[in-house]
């Protein structure tokens, strides 16, 4: 947990850019993002200097050569602000800048180092530049928890979410689907449209809290680091924006792969995954030219937000688990391709739950209702009921201010699901209950709530239309005597 004193540091400093001509929030981040890693690579080489002197070993990784010291972050951050901008524009040491040389830097450096293709430098003045610097230098590095959550302080203020169908997923709302669906130390996990990373780094959150003991194994710290979290996107700046929250939550090496997941460059990843968390874009449409061949096959459609769905069902391994966030239409979309979608992830494989959430949830980015489904891949059924639950509240008012509130739903969700036995004797006017498959096929395959909750009508008695209006004529005179002594007294 960042103190309110750090806050307002990166507050300051958002401020800063802004005054300073850095307008939109997502460049800032990027700024920040990169300033963050040039400090990273003289921290690393830091430690490798210091083990080679212990051993008496030359330094394995080098990312600063003996010439190349002004352009390392311990120098630099001591040099007045017009000295430190001049290093990171002009190429000054063996032809780099500052910034020219952090595009430079290999594989070694880590994942956020692959996606430096299009970086550019917009800080616009010395005076800015030294701003942040002095900031991010004050930042505790060597502690994972607070250099973590300032990156995701930062993200929050990303108010550019809500664009062709892409905002960002509340925070609370990833660590309940992570927590519904327990990650285990075997799980290879995957987002396939993982902008800032947030279910992949909640995920290794998640395994930090509740299984610290895991790292001591033989063989996982290798497998945390390098195969367990992968991630698809298309948009160049979220990869740079998701690998480095990935490295600052403590993930060295996640898999990022930088291409459309529906296109055809990506038809080669099949039965890979284990565990799936995703929010993908709702409201695009493809041409059927740009999605790849196997998808249509699985259903016929332009819209992704169905697309998606036939990509997870190819990507994850058998008896691999998924949880999604929907918009409420796949539930109960009419078309063919919305009906059969939803009878090839009901009947073919195995539909865990839906989860109603209230419209609210994504304010005040947007106003759509959405659901989350669970379900598990096994290729040959094994639907015999599936778990509705209707969320009311997730413990933040539901208008675009988004303020705390005592309402909170979440508890009550993880502790039901992990306990679904229990589920059996609830009714369905309550908060949740099972419905059977042949319910759900009766239906057309609909996974709406409202078609199965019953609502329970209580009986209200009302007076006689006779005696209201005499009680109105009352109500009437009485107020006339009332006007009549009023006039009286004013004489």
């Amino acid at each position: 947990m960042i103190t309110g004193e750090i806050k307002g540091q990166v507050d300051k400093i958002w401020e800063s850019f802004w005054t300073g001509g850095v307008s939109n929030p997502l460049s800032v981040i990027e700024q920040f993002t990169y300033l963050l890693f040039i400090r990273r690579l003289d921290e690393m080489q830091a430690k490798e200097e210091k083990k080679a002197s212990f051993i008496k070993q030359p330094v394995k990784r080098l990312f600063f050569s003996e010439t190349q010291n002004e352009l390392r972050w311990s120098s630099f951050k001591h040099k007045d602000p017009e000295s430190m901008f001049e290093l990171f524009t002009k190429p000054m040491v063996d032809g780099f800048s500052v910034f020219e040389h952090m595009k430079s830097v290999g594989a070694d450096a880590g994942a956020f180092a692959t996606y430096m293709k299009g970086a550019s430098f917009e800080i616009k003045t010395p005076r800015l530049l030294d701003m942040v610097v002095q900031m991010i230098d004050k930042i505790p590095m060597e502690d994972r928890d607070t250099k973590g959550d300032i990156y995701e302080y930062l993200l929050s203020k990303l108010s550019t979410s809500g664009i062709n169908g892409q905002f960002r997923t509340p925070r609370h709302i990833i660590n309940m689907m992570v927590e519904l669906m327990q990650p285990t130390k075997e799980d290879v996990v995957c987002d396939p449209s993982s902008g800032t990373c947030g279910f992949l780094v909640s995920t290794g959150e998640y395994i930090h809290k509740n299984h610290p003991d895991w790292f001591f194994e033989e063989g996982f710290l290798k497998h945390f680091n390098n195969e367990m979290f992968n991630g698809i996107e298309n948009d160049s700046s979220m990869l740079r924006i998701g690998s480095m929250n990935l490295q600052l939550h403590g993930i060295e090496n996640p898999v990022l792969l930088g291409k459309d997941a529906l296109s055809e460059a990506n038809g080669d990843i099949r039965e890979k995954y284990t565990l799936i968390l995703a929010n993908p874009p709702f409201k695009g449409s493809l041409d059927y030219d740009a999605v790849e061949t196997s998808l249509l096959s699985t259903v016929q459609t332009k819209k992704t937000e169905l697309l998606f769905l036939a990509l997870m069902l190819r990507m994850l391994k058998v008896g691999g688990r998924a949880a999604v966030i929907v918009p409420d239409g796949v539930l109960f979309g009419s078309s063919n391709a919305h009906r059969h979608i939803r009878k090839a992830i009901t009947a073919d494989n195995k539909l865990n739950a839906v989860i109603s959430m209230p419209s609210g949830v994504f304010k005040p980015y947007a106003g759509v209702s959405t659901a989350i489904l669970i379900f598990t891949k096994t290729n040959s059924g094994g639907t015999d009921n599936v778990w509705f639950y209707d969320m009311r509240a997730d413990g933040y008012s539901l208008d675009d201010k988004r303020n705390p509130i005592t309402d909170n739903d979440i508890p009550d969700i993880i502790a039901r699901y992990s306990n679904l036995e229990k589920e059996s004797s609830r009714k369905r006017t309550d908060s949740s209950f099972l419905v059977s498959i042949q319910d759900i096929e009766a239906n057309e395959w609909d996974l709406s709530i409202n078609r199965y909750k019953e609502v329970v009508y209580e009986e209200v008695q009302y007076e006689h239309p006779t005696k209201i209006l005499e009680d109105i004529q009352k109500l009437d005179k009485e107020r006339m005597d009332a006007l009549t002594a009023l006039k009286e007294l004013l004489g």
